[in-house]
């Protein structure tokens, strides 16, 4: 089992920023993959950015340039810096967490990110 605990989220006028944070811990093997996806209003969940513990990452299109993932493998957590936020990044964003040849996924219970004037 993998526990996730995030923090960060809430409110921001557009332009604006936050920071996400979501710590991992439990059964954690040497190679894994940690990572964002977000669902707004009556969409579903989709991909905003995952990174190995090699630093290897993958962005959506719609966040290329304004987010930037990063981890500290010390502390098993993962971080999620958001700039140049709009309207359309308003959603629930939730931490995920998989073991390299696990087929268990594992979820945060989501944070919400609100862009409005």
């Amino acid at each position: 089992q993998v526990h996730l605990v995030e923090s960060g989220g809430g409110w921001v006028q557009p332009g604006g920023s936050l920071r996400l944070s979501c710590a991992a811990s439990g059964s954690i093997f040497s190679i894994n993959v940690m990572g964002w996806y977000r669902q707004a209003p009556g969409k579903q969940r989709e991909l905003a950015a995952t990174i190995t513990n090699g630093g290897r990452t993958n962005y959506a299109d719609s966040v290329k340039g304004r987010f930037t993932i990063s981890r500290d493998n010390a502390k098993i957590t993962v971080y999620l810096q958001m700039n140049s936020l709009k309207p359309e990044d308003t959603a629930v964003y939730y931490c995920h967490f998989k073991n390299w040849g696990d087929t268990v996924d594992y979820w945060g219970q989501g944070t919400q990110v609100t862009v409005s004037s």
